[in-house]
């Protein structure tokens, strides 16, 4: 009655015989479970420039820019919203994908279309963290995976232990190494990048003090890939912590052909200008006011 006859929900009411609040919540209750999906089709002109500014500065095959409804809009949902969108249509059958986490791949979840795809895995491609959260790799691994009724794999240690050594016994000992392997014949990586002020987030997960965060900064760490961390000009930082990360490393995933970035918000656009080189990425989901800001630095710096 609502989404398809366009009756006003005091109507419903009045039809159902109960009140106005029992109809607000029932359509709330709907989009929560995915049984509403809302899209919006429309090529905004200057959305359309910044799209093809970005592709051509950074080389990429496609860019994809989410409208804000306001400049200082929270970034994410609208990111989050292209990314399901983008991935609906791009996934497929015998598919290998490596994935990444954070709230802008884990809010994309209710937009992507579920269907099913036969020999379609997902790779995790880091290790837990220490305190259960609603964002974390092996939570997004297994929920991406589901939609698509694929298989699952997960690396399941610390997103960060005490050593090489550790790290090494783990890969080689622990039978870890096959879902290493399987990071060398990606078909395509979904990844997003944390600027350096939320590492303050894994300090609470006992895997990064803030000590670690300042020593980082100071060796010019602007945000971190899968907990790796790089400066500005997409270089890893000289820091013990890019060692001793349970996460498939660079190089491994500069060799997927499609390379999914999906990120945005104020405090990420160094990540991001930095995630440029680091990554390479094929393909970028940003929004409409990071985009701006990627593509002004750019021309500063290169000025």
């Amino acid at each position: 009655m609502y989404f398809v006859e366009q009756m006003t929900q005091n109507e419903i009411a009045d039809v159902l015989g109960v009140g106005r609040v029992t109809i607000v919540r029932m359509l709330a209750d709907a989009r929560s479970r995915n049984e509403v999906k809302i899209s919006i089709e429309s090529e905004l002109s200057e959305i359309v420039r910044l799209e093809r500014a970005l592709e051509k500065t950074f080389g990429l095959q496609q860019a994809l820019v989410a409208p804000l409804s306001a400049p200082n809009a929270d970034p994410t949902p609208a990111i989050s919203a292209k990314t399901g969108s983008f991935l609906s249509d791009t996934m497929k059958s015998g598919m290998r994908v490596g994935v990444g986490w954070g709230r802008t791949l884990f809010s994309s979840l209710p937009f992507i279309s579920a269907k099913s795809l036969t020999d379609f895995k997902v790779i995790s491609l880091l290790g837990g963290v220490g305190v259960v959260r609603r964002f974390n790799p092996a939570e997004f691994a297994w929920r991406f995976a589901q939609i698509f009724q694929g298989d699952g794999y997960l690396i399941p240690t610390p997103a960060v232990v005490d050593s090489v050594e550790t790290k090494i016994a783990l890969v080689e000992r622990c039978g870890l190494q096959e879902v290493f392997e399987m990071a060398n014949v990606l078909d395509a990586v979904l990844l997003s990048v944390g600027g350096i002020a939320s590492a303050t987030t894994f300090s609470r997960g006992g895997f990064l003090k803030e000590a670690d965060r300042e020593a980082l900064l100071a060796r010019g760490a602007v945000g971190d890939l899968l907990f790796h961390f790089f400066d500005r000009n997409g270089d890893l930082v000289d820091h013990p912590v890019n060692s001793h990360v349970m996460s498939v490393d660079v190089d491994r995933l500069r060799k997927a052909p499609i390379r999914i970035l999906t990120s945005g918000g104020e405090e990420k656009i160094e990540a991001l200008l930095g995630a440029m080189t680091l990554i390479a990425p094929t393909i970028l989901i940003t929004d409409e006011e990071s985009a701006r800001r990627m593509l002004e630095a750019h021309a500063a710096q290169a000025s």
